[in-house]
């Protein structure tokens, strides 16, 4: 049975998923080994086509990452996903890809860098405030 609420802090380096059940939290963190978007210098037309293949890369592996991330929570009841930057909605269009963890998403949320310990407290603060607890799917049919 699904009883865990997950709140996965994300950008583009690294992502924490703190798992919130039956009074415990655990916080993961996964790193996502992507190389850094490649620069190449001048400019020109000629560095159209190259600047492209090394982009490409990048993205795959950002989707690698999502796809790993979205792994871990597959089996969440519910998903609270915040961070800075463009990340979070990258991840959530690869997790929108699932039609089991769509339905999933709790809410999205803007949040600067902060430390493992306000990332669990943030991710208990939200599902104490959204009233999401691990008995709140038990009793229906």
């Amino acid at each position: 049975m699904m009883s865990k609420s997950i709140g996965i802090w994300i950008d583009h380096e690294k992502a924490f998923v703190v798992t919130l059940r039956e009074g415990r939290e655990d916080v993961m963190r996964i790193e996502s080994n992507v190389e850094g978007r490649v620069r190449l210098p001048g400019g020109g037309p000629t560095l159209v086509v190259p600047e492209g293949r090394p982009e490409h890369r990048h993205t795959q592996h950002l989707r690698l990452f999502y796809r790993d991330v979205a792994e871990t929570v597959k089996d969440a009841a519910r998903l609270y996903i915040f961070g800075p930057g463009e990340a979070k909605g990258e991840f959530v269009k690869e997790l929108r890809k699932s039609k089991a963890l769509a339905t999933r998403i709790a809410a999205i949320e803007t949040a600067d860098k902060m430390t493992e310990r306000q990332m669990a407290a943030k991710v208990r603060s939200f599902f104490a405030k959204s009233g999401e607890n691990t008995r709140k799917c038990e009793g229906r049919r």
